[in-house]
């Protein structure tokens, strides 16, 4: 029932947009539109233009015509199936699977609105100045020194994960910054399931911004999807800030910026947790609560040592836990 009333309100805010600029709407695209919704510019603004919204708008949108489109293709599969019986049960799936993902993007845009609403009405313009930043990643909640590899591991729904996360010493350039590149591989049940390059820079006030990721899923050694593959710069995709310079309890930032794609959102909950985990106890521990549209029912607390980084990750709704086992050093 209330993910009816969610979609009525939805499909009343959409006639009402269409409607009220329904003679601008009919000259710009869609791809027009996405892309002045993300350019920065005090006129927009000025004239009262909510960025954030309409983007959050215009993601839901696209989300649920993808998932028509996955249901019309999913119905061309099930045409194909000789057996009666089985192609009804192709259909029914098929059908059941729209109705998934039509509440997930329903739920996403949900997500999103919640998050305009802390982050306000700009555009998400960051500008990115290489002479803004420096070659080395010291955060204290989020140092990188090349050739460190910290491991985590934790039984998961699907199984026994380790997830190694190496700091390597190579570098990649993006929007003209030199960014450090993390080799991150996650293991289940001995298994390579993931594999992803991820990259980071510091600023000169000591902020790390996240400025992309290379990353691909694997069943039975194929690769499955590389969705939240992204980098700055291409495509309209953005950095964003995985940790801040100087945390303070109740910020809210962006930690990526690739529409319906890859868009993580943290929250700083605390700057003093005690945390206990394999590789030992850690005080004046930074909490945080990360949040996607993509995955509306994922919810994870994230906890960092001072002058370690992550050491545990916890699913708020299951209760698994992914956590600091040990640091290797000087690799």
């Amino acid at each position: 029932m209330k993910s009816r009333l969610i979609e009525k309100q939805i499909l009343r805010d959409d006639h009402n947009w269409k409607r009220n600029r329904s003679g601008h709407l009919a000259a710009v695209s869609a791809a027009g539109i996405l892309l002045l919704l993300n350019l920065s510019g005090s006129a927009v603004l000025a004239q009262g233009f909510d960025a954030c919204a309409k983007t959050s708008e215009q993601a839901k949108r696209s989300c649920l015509e993808g998932a028509q489109s996955n249901y019309v293709n999913a119905l061309g599969k099930c045409t194909n199936i000789s057996d009666p019986s089985a192609r009804q049960a192709c259909q029914d799936q098929a059908l059941a699977d729209l109705q998934d993902a039509q509440q997930t993007c329903l739920a996403g845009f949900v997500v999103r609105q919640t998050s305009c609403d802390k982050l306000g009405p700009a555009p998400y313009d960051p500008v990115i100045d290489p002479a803004n930043f420096v070659a080395t990643i010291d955060n204290p909640y989020f140092p990188l020194q090349p050739g460190t590899t910290f491991i985590y591991g934790g039984q998961m729904p699907g199984g026994v994960e380790r997830d190694e996360f190496a700091v390597t010493h190579n570098t990649r350039v993006i929007l003209g910054v030199t960014c450090v590149e993390v080799h991150d591989s996650v293991f289940t049940d001995g298994v390579l399931t993931e594999d992803t390059l991820d990259w980071f820079a510091q600023d000169r006030d000591g902020n790390v911004w996240y400025f992309g990721e290379n990353t691909h899923e694997l069943e039975d050694g194929l690769i499955t999807t590389i969705d939240g593959t992204f980098m700055g710069g291409v495509n309209g995709d953005k950095p964003g800030i995985i940790m801040k310079a100087h945390p303070a309890v109740g910020d809210f930032y962006r930690q990526e910026f690739s529409l319906n794609n890859a868009e993580d959102f943290a929250q700083t909950l605390s700057l003093n947790e005690v945390v206990t985990v394999r590789a030992g106890t850690f005080n004046h521990c930074l909490k945080s609560e990360e949040t996607t549209p993509l995955e509306p029912d994922l919810l994870e607390d994230k906890f960092f040592a001072p002058g370690v980084g992550n050491i545990l990750t916890v699913d708020a709704h299951t209760g698994a836990r992914s956590e600091l086992v040990r640091i290797i050093r000087g690799q």
